[in-house]
């Protein structure tokens, strides 16, 4: 049996995976940080009180699940992106809790990228992972991030990542979760918002803002607070909210495809996993999407990129 541990902690979730590379299988123990009604976030230093107090309550309840004495190699996200600079200290709780099991179980350590774990969740969870021996596109949309990044083989790293486009202001999840609490809902209101939004069926027209590869994500709270203020629905805003990110990534993706080609398009992050942003990104591409429970944060690409770190995928 050949299992590798993942790790990772990233804003507002701690996460535990361990992939089993014979049966292609993984198991999950993750927890959301607790967030105060009403707020829309948590600071760094409190984000890392909570992974570091959340960390030992997973890997007890992981341990229920699968044998932890039998892991392989151990891999964890260690930044939010693969660039120089890149830094966020909640990934330092996820870093000490890695070293510590690795070293005291002799095991080999990975290190990655956030933003890497998530494509390979999402082409791990489409069974995708030869995408990793060519180029192609692929979107991270989150409550951090909403760019789109090429992605290339990379003998030593697994994949190089380009940024391509990304979002010039508010990111997609900031959108969701400000206006989600705008309207009374809790933080992180992903799940809320998608719900309500999918209650309206009537035409919502929304109009992209788009600058060579890039977009602008701006103006959605304050319209949406406004609709609120002149007594639309919970529903049709919701519904205007979603319409809105969806279009620019619609846009966004047309024109990184005119740009760079035909190349295959992957989308991943926790925004991705909006059912109606899915599905209608779904049928206009021939693209990969994670399924729900790994496209929010998630240690299964971390352990995936382990594995193939390895030589074991």
């Amino acid at each position: 049996m050949s299992l590798y541990l993942g790790v990772d902690t990233s804003n507002y979730t701690t996460s535990l995976a361990v992939v089993n590379t014979e049966k292609m299988i993984a198991v999950q123990a993750k927890k959301l940080l607790p967030v105060a009604e009403g707020a829309l976030g948590l600071r760094q230093s409190d984000a890392v009180f909570h992974h570091t107090v959340q960390l030992p309550q997973l890997f007890g309840e992981l341990s229920e699940k699968c044998d932890l004495s039998k892991i392989d190699a151990v891999g964890v996200s260690e930044t939010p992106r693969s660039e120089s600079g890149s830094y966020m200290p909640c990934f330092l709780a996820g870093i000490s809790a890695a070293v510590a099991f690795s070293g005291a179980n002799s095991l080999r350590l990975r290190r990655f990228s956030h933003q890497q774990g998530h494509i390979a969740a999402a082409l791990f969870s489409a069974g995708r992972l030869d995408l990793f021996k060519e180029r192609f596109i692929a979107f991270h949309v989150s409550g951090g991030t909403t760019e789109a990044v090429i992605v290339e083989p990379d003998c030593e790293n697994i994949c190089c990542t380009q940024i391509v486009a990304s979002s010039l202001d508010l990111k997609a999840g900031q959108a969701v979760d400000r206006v989600g609490v705008a309207m009374g809902l809790t933080f992180p209101a992903g799940k809320q918002l998608d719900e309500l939004a999918c209650r309206y069926n009537d035409s919502i027209k929304v109009k992209p803002v788009i600058k060579g590869c890039d977009c602008s994500l701006s103006g959605i709270e304050n319209k949406c607070k406004k609709m609120l203020d002149d007594g639309e629905s919970k529903e049709k805003t919701a519904r205007y909210c979603i319409e809105y990110i969806c279009a620019n990534l619609d846009a966004m993706t047309d024109v990184l495809l005119d740009k760079y080609g035909k190349i295959p398009l992957v989308f991943s992050g926790g925004v991705m996993s909006n059912s109606i942003i899915s599905k209608k990104l779904g049928e206009k591409y021939d693209a990969i999407f994670a399924k729900p429970e790994f496209s929010c944060d998630n240690a299964v690409g971390t352990a995936v990129l382990t594995a193939i770190m390895e030589n074991d995928l």
